[in-house]
């Protein structure tokens, strides 16, 4: 008779467990950059260009780094337009854009709470307590 199947407890993901893969994993999304790339492609596809350019602010070189990473994980795929000049069209896989919903959830309600936000920190920097 053999055993149930019992899942290897090395390979449960951990966010707080020191070696735990999600937190590099985590780390790569939530980034100033790789956030923003992923909200952005969530629109839809984007050119590298057009992409830089709806991420205000950032340099060629992060976003190419980013993307990189991005690709790497599996949240976003990297497609060569046969063209003259050859084109780059970057677009979300099902899982960046399973994952950009969420995303997208935090950010429009951080985006609503900037006035709260903004109260409480003009609070905070008046206390003469401080």
């Amino acid at each position: 008779m053999s055993a149930p199947d019992v899942p290897d407890a090395s390979l449960e993901a951990d966010v707080f467990a020191r070696n735990c893969g999600s937190r590099d994993v985590l780390q790569n999304l939530t980034g100033r950059w790789g956030l923003l790339a992923l909200l952005a492609l969530s629109e839809g596809d984007y050119r590298f260009n057009a992409l830089r350019r709806r991420v205000d602010g950032v340099s060629e070189r992060m976003l190419s780094q980013t993307l990189q990473t991005l690709e790497r994980d599996g949240f976003v795929t990297r497609t060569v337009l046969q063209s003259i000049p050859p084109r780059v069209e970057y677009s979300l896989t099902d899982l960046g854009r399973a994952v950009s919903v969420s995303v997208r959830s935090l950010v429009e309600q951080v985006e609503g709470a900037v006035p709260q936000v903004m109260a409480a920190r003009d609070r905070y920097d008046t206390d003469p307590d401080r």
